[in-house]
């Protein structure tokens, strides 16, 4: 992690888990036993029935609730769609965008990932837009290439001042939800070129503090290793954020030196 030109940024990703009720004592748990130290940002992005629950539980603390995906239209007739501004409103901070999960098993595409990231930008909110690659691509050694095109995509139209407040997080689909996980050096490299990327798009002062996040399968036993990467500044935890426990032990790691 390079702290002295970018936030470190653990965020939980609950996926389709926890109610109301469990949420309330996740929450209650995770704000009696923060760190004192700040030397990292605390997002928590949960189901949409529990944002209302996490904000007022966790409206004194440094912990940002965020959500797991918007639609891109400001109202409609989008049945079961949920807008920027209705998050805004419920004061969600952060929205995770283009989740490799969204892409596969609702087709989101490109396009509709770069409406997204716009909506959310425009209504304040900060966007995690999420890219990676799957395990073909990387044994065709095509990974770079192909977050290369993600990030163009997703970013097409996005002026320098509004990506200061875009995350990227990096998910190698071949290792989200199956115990795998890249190696830090794996991690690391491709965090380096996807900062290069944002260099040759916006220069060297956005690309230097722009917050990248490790998002596959970082748990609290290699969050260490992954977060001693240079181009690492944190992660976006899945399984290991349902557990108070395990999240905790992660935020602690990334407050160290």
């Amino acid at each position: 992690m390079n702290r002295k030109y970018r936030k470190t940024i653990i965020a939980g990703n609950w996926k389709m888990h926890k109610t109301a009720t469990e949420t309330k004592r996740f929450a209650e748990r995770l704000k009696g036993a923060l760190p004192r130290s700040k030397r990292c940002s605390i997002v928590l992005c949960v189901p949409y029935v529990d944002i209302p629950a996490a904000v007022k539980l966790l409206k004194d603390s440094r912990v940002a609730v965020g959500a797991q995906n918007l639609h891109w239209e400001a109202s409609g007739p989008f049945t079961g769609e949920i807008s920027a501004a209705m998050l805004a409103d419920l004061d969600v901070k952060y929205v995770i965008i283009g989740h490799s999960e969204r892409r596969a098993h609702f087709g989101e595409s490109d396009l509709i990932i770069n409406k997204k990231i716009h909506a959310a930008l425009a209504a304040g909110l900060r966007p995690i837009l999420c890219v990676g690659e799957d395990l073909a691509q990387r044994q065709l050694g095509v990974t770079l290439e192909f977050i290369t095109y993600q990030l163009k995509a997703a970013l097409a139209g996005v002026s320098p001042e509004a990506m200061r407040r875009v995350v990227i997080a990096y998910e190698p689909i071949w290792a989200i939800g199956t115990g795998n996980t890249a190696t830090p050096e794996q991690a690391g490299e491709v965090c380096a070129a996807i900062r290069g990327v944002l260099r040759k798009l916006y220069g060297a002062w956005i690309a230097r503090s722009t917050t990248i996040q490790y998002g596959g399968s970082m748990n609290e036993t290699n969050a260490e290793a992954l977060l001693h990467q240079e181009d690492v500044d944190g992660g976006l935890i899945g399984t290991a954020a349902l557990d108070p426990e395990k999240f905790l032990q992660i935020i602690q790691t990334a407050n160290q030196d």
